[in-house]
C-alpha cells in the first residue's frame, strides 16, 4: 500500500513541474449512479492538486465520431492531410486539427481535446481494464487521434508533439493490466510523445483472473479508496 501511495505522489510532483497539464479521464459509468470510476476519482484528484494549471476533460461525455479508417484504403493512406483540416478558428486555432471525422460531422466534439492538447506541455490518459484491454471510451480517443501520428510517420511533416510528456494510468480489477500498460506506453511512443515513466503505472486489486465475486470488487473499491482518496 505505500508503495502505490509512494508512486501516487511521485505523480503529483512531476506533473506540479509542467506548465499546463491536460487530464483525460476515459472510462464510464451510467450518468445516474453516484458512484465514478475509480479512474475518474483519481484524475479529480490530481486536479485538485494541480489547480489552475491543469484541465480535466471526462472524453466519456464528449460526442466523439468513430474513426473512419482512413488510414488503410485502396487509394493508401489518407489520413490526415492539408484537405482534411478543420475549417473553424475557434475549434481548431493552430490549424493543426485535421481528421476526417471531425471534417465530416459538424457536432463532432474531438477538437475540445486537440485545442487543449496542443495548448499543454504535459498530458495523462486515465483508463481502465475491461477483458484485458484498455476501456472502448480510450480506444476510440486514440483511434480518432491517429491523424496526428500519421503527419510524422506518413506523411513525412513535424511531429506536433514532441515536446508534450505523457503517461496513461490504468485502473484494473483482475487481470492483465501490466501487459495493457506496455502495450499504451508503445502507443503513445509513436504518436510522438516523451514518454514520462513516473507518469505510466497500473493498479489492479488482485492477480487472480477468476476474482469475479461481488464481495471482491467491493473490497476492490475499499482498497482503493485507502490508497489513493484518503
Amino acid at each position: 500500500m505505500e508503495k502505490e501511495k509512494l508512486t501516487f505522489q511521485k505523480t503529483i510532483a512531476h506533473l506540479q513541474k509542467k506548465r499546463k497539464v491536460l487530464l483525460l479521464s476515459t472510462s464510464n459509468r451510467w450518468s445516474n449512479e453516484n458512484e465514478k470510476p475509480k479512474s475518474s476519482l483519481l484524475a479529480e484528484k490530481i486536479l485538485r492538486a494541480l489547480g489552475k494549471k491543469a484541465t480535466l476533460i471526462d472524453v466519456s461525455a464528449l460526442n466523439i465520431y468513430p474513426c473512419e479508417g482512413n488510414i488503410s484504403t485502396e487509394r493508401g493512406n489518407s489520413c490526415g492531410p492539408k484537405s482534411a483540416k478543420l475549417k473553424d478558428n475557434e475549434k481548431n486555432p493552430t490549424g493543426n486539427h485535421r481528421c476526417w471525422a471531425s471534417f465530416n460531422h459538424q457536432d463532432d466534439e474531438l477538437w475540445k481535446i486537440s485545442k487543449e492538447l496542443f495548448e499543454s506541455d504535459c498530458v495523462v490518459f486515465f483508463g481502465s481494464v475491461r477483458w484485458g484491454q484498455m476501456n472502448s471510451c480510450y480506444q476510440k480517443l486514440i483511434e480518432r487521434l491517429t491523424w496526428i501520428e500519421n503527419r510524422h510517420s506518413t506523411l513525412g511533416e513535424d511531429n506536433l508533439l514532441k515536446n508534450v510528456e505523457a503517461g496513461v494510468i490504468i485502473l484494473g480489477h483482475n487481470w492483465r493490466g501490466k501487459e495493457v500498460l506496455e502495450v499504451q506506453k508503445k502507443v503513445l511512443d509513436f504518436f510522438g510523445f516523451k514518454i514520462v515513466d513516473s507518469l505510466c503505472w497500473n493498479w489492479q486489486y488482485t492477480k487472480n483472473p477468476l476474482d469475479e465475486t461481488s464481495e471482491g470488487y467491493k473490497k476492490d473499491a475499499e482498497e482503493f479508496a485507502k490508497i489513493f482518496l484518503e
